[in-house]
């Protein structure tokens, strides 16, 4: 008889003080399901809008789902301003803790800069990590004008939006029409810190890059690919979505395959004396 699990309703209070609200489409969403957890990341900018359905198609195949809201995001730029990386790590890392204590394994999913924090969990937390999903995962960028960054930060606060970078119309991930340069100059300082990670992780990983991708360039695969410590890697080519394929025409490929992946990497559970 399996043994009864708490329900995991209970969260800590978030650390960052945030004076907006949050935007309904970006609230996070949680779901019990069986034993196996699965813990799913947006990106920068983002909101967990971005992986909802992707989330709710986990749910609705039994597991028990995370997809929470990373800290400045969801709500105004201004938010996102005054947090940093450890702010968006540590959210997700308390998710992890939540899971690990209530599932049998653990599986994590992260979309772009929410594939480096993931990264970054499965190095430090090694065989608690079942696998690892990563969709057009970012800890690296050859644009040169991200050298320009503290200068820049000189004359102004913000740039442009760089998300909704979806081929398929009329989808919108519910980001932010100002990137906040403190908050990217942060993104620059987690994708060092995972790169000098990689070799410490070994789970197995399933990289699902979009061909054309405005975003993300080529490098952060490549670096990943070579990095990791991981023997059993697979690297999915997405043809018809830009960067935030969990919205786009692909959709429904990245949903499958990671549950074939999960499928592959499950654990049997062990029968527990009556």
């Amino acid at each position: 008889m399996r043994p009864s699990r708490q329900r995991r309703l209970s969260r800590a209070t978030p650390a960052v003080v945030e004076p907006y609200p949050v935007r309904p489409e970006a609230a996070p969403f949680h779901a019990d399901g069986d034993r196996v957890g699965v813990l799913l990341c947006h990106g920068f900018t983002g909101s967990p809008a971005s992986m909802r359905p992707f989330a709710e198609h986990l749910a609705r195949a039994g597991r028990t789902v995370a997809l929470p809201r990373l800290p400045g995001h969801g709500t105004h730029w201004r938010d996102l301003a005054e947090t940093t990386w450890t702010d968006w790590y540590a959210a997700v890392e308390q998710e992890f803790n939540v899971l690990r204590r209530s599932c049998g394994q653990v599986f994590l999913v992260g979309l772009s800069m929410g594939g480096a924090l993931a990264l970054r969990v499965a190095a430090r937390y090694g065989a608690d990590v079942s696998g690892l999903v990563l969709v057009n995962p970012a800890v690296n960028s050859t644009d040169r004008r991200l050298a320009a960054l503290p200068l820049l930060r000189r004359v102004t606060s913000t740039v442009g939006a760089i998300g909704n970078d979806i081929s398929k119309p009329g989808v919108d991930e519910c980001g932010y029409p100002r990137t906040p340069l403190r908050a990217l100059g942060s993104v620059l300082e987690l994708w060092a810190d995972v790169r000098g990670q990689l070799g410490r992780v070994h789970q197995p990983l399933l990289l699902l890059r979009s061909r054309t991708d405005r975003v993300v360039d080529p490098s952060s695969a490549r670096i990943i690919l070579a990095g990791v410590a991981s023997s059993d890697v697979e690297e999915v080519v997405l043809e018809h979505s830009y960067h935030v394929a969990t919205l786009d025409h692909d959709a429904p490929l990245v949903f499958a395959r990671t549950e074939e992946f999960i499928a592959a990497h499950r654990r049997p559970e062990r029968q527990e004396a009556v």
